[in-house]
């Protein structure tokens, strides 16, 4: 994502490297490179004019020359300049109210029935837990309910639609007596959208708005399209007024133009930010964690979340525990094994590094079948065997290669990384640097 930015944006801080301080002349070709990066990313011009603009100001002002390394001044003003330039921080819902009424809208082929059911399955886990209903309302669309309902099903969400019906303010309206009376906490609904902005379609949604009064306005934009998804999300605010963005595509060679100039351009933020075509592949936008990938500084805000969707605080320091001891087991090794998959692919995680977002990675996709590979093994092994109160000897590990579907070699393999593992941690060296890291 942005990778084109992020080579250009380091190219420029490359080439503050080795000078002594900041001037007005090596500021200037620093800047003038910036703004040519970011028109080339399609952001808006006047956003990237004024964004440069601000930063040459802020990197020759008194406060900033105080700092050790001229490269890591500019860095720092670019990052914090871009952090506010996308709202600051990190988005909010509006979930005020029982039912809370989310209404999505924009552009047909924007991805709104599929962010529909991903920001239905978004709400649902633990940190919100929120009873969900899905609610039909583009019927212009062939089959467009037909996908809501199977999405639903996928997620095990219920999809309110009212068969025959042509008009969507009449579902709407419906849906939204339906919800108070079975008690949903959001109701979402997914809108028609038309391959351009017309009256018809403006005059649809501002009917709909007007019915359900809903607490958030969604335009869903591509952000592969730039700027255009810039100038729709302006229009459509201006005739039916949006609380926010949710900006879609993210995962693929999508230009950074949208993410960075939507807010400037609209004054509304960007809320959501889809990065994946799975239905788990929906997060809430944070403007410091895309300034680290535009910046290539990886994603780590998004990936300790990740994390701890799926390792309580509790498990995590009977881990830390166990690592700083050498006590862990396979039973240990399978558990986190487990948990890292659910996160996502290997190869999307490492990208998540700092460092590691530009390179590239073509060995990720054998390392994903070592991964699978280990799991057979160790769910071959008894439960005595994986708490290592069996000693996995000759016999044991040629009938732990022949249930796995692997070699004894591999088996072998294993046996010795688990060893080598327990040594690096039981070392006094190794066990100091634990302490510093806080059992990262």
């Amino acid at each position: 994502m942005f990778s084109a930015l992020s080579e250009k944006l380091t190219g420029v801080f490359s080439g503050l490297t080795g000078k002594k301080c900041l001037t007005e002349e090596n500021i200037s070709d620093a800047v003038r490179q910036v703004r040519l990066a970011l028109l080339d990313a399609d952001v808006n011009y006047m956003v990237a004019k004024n964004f440069v603009k601000r930063v040459k100001e802020k990197v020759l002002g008194e406060e900033v020359i105080k700092s050790v390394k001229p490269g890591e001044q500019f860095i720092k003003v670019i990052h914090d300049e871009l952090v506010a330039l996308m709202g600051g921080g990190e988005a909010t819902l509006a979930i005020v109210a029982k039912p809370a009424v989310i209404m999505l809208c924009g552009l047909q082929g924007a991805g709104k029935t599929t962010h529909a059911a991903k920001l239905a399955k978004f709400l649902s886990k633990k940190n919100f837990n929120k009873k969900t209903l899905l609610v039909a309302c583009d019927l212009q669309r062939p089959a467009a309910v037909l996908q809501l309902k199977k999405l639903g099903e996928q997620i095990g969400v219920s999809v309110f639609s009212l068969d025959g019906e042509k008009k969507s303010v009449k579902v709407a309206a419906a849906a939204l007596i339906y919800a108070q009376e079975h008690r949903f906490d959001v109701v979402i609904l997914d809108t028609a959208g038309r391959l351009h902005i017309d009256a018809v379609l403006m005059k649809e949604l501002s009917e709909i708005k007007k019915v359900v009064s809903p607490h958030e306005v969604l335009f869903v934009a591509n952000a592969a399209t730039g700027q255009d998804a810039v100038t729709s999300a302006g229009e459509f605010d201006a005739a039916i007024g949006v609380t926010g963005t949710i900006l879609t595509m993210l995962d693929g060679d999508a230009r950074a133009g949208a993410a960075i100039s939507i807010k400037e351009v609209t004054g509304k933020p960007l809320k959501f930010e889809g990065i994946g075509e799975k239905l788990d592949d929906l997060q809430l936008f944070d403007a410091r964690s895309m300034a680290d990938r535009i910046l290539g500084m990886g994603d780590t805000i998004n990936l300790v979340k990740k994390a701890q969707e799926h390792m309580s605080d509790e498990e995590a320091k009977v881990l830390e525990r166990k690592m700083r001891k050498a006590s862990f087991t396979y039973d240990d090794y399978l558990k986190q094994m487990q948990a890292f998959k659910k996160m996502g692919s290997l190869k999307g995680l490492m990208k998540m590094l700092p460092g590691m977002g530009g390179m590239k990675l073509p060995e990720m996709d054998s390392s994903q079948k070592e991964f699978n590979k280990i799991e057979s093994i160790i769910l071959s092994m008894t439960p005595r065997e994986r708490q290592e109160r069996d000693e996995i000897d000759h016999r044991r590990s040629k009938r732990i290669a022949a249930g796995s579907g692997t070699t004894l070699a591999d088996v072998n393999k294993l046996k010795k990384g688990f060893k080598q593992t327990k040594k690096f941690f039981k070392s006094t060296s190794n066990k100091k640097m634990m302490e510093k890291l806080g059992g990262f």
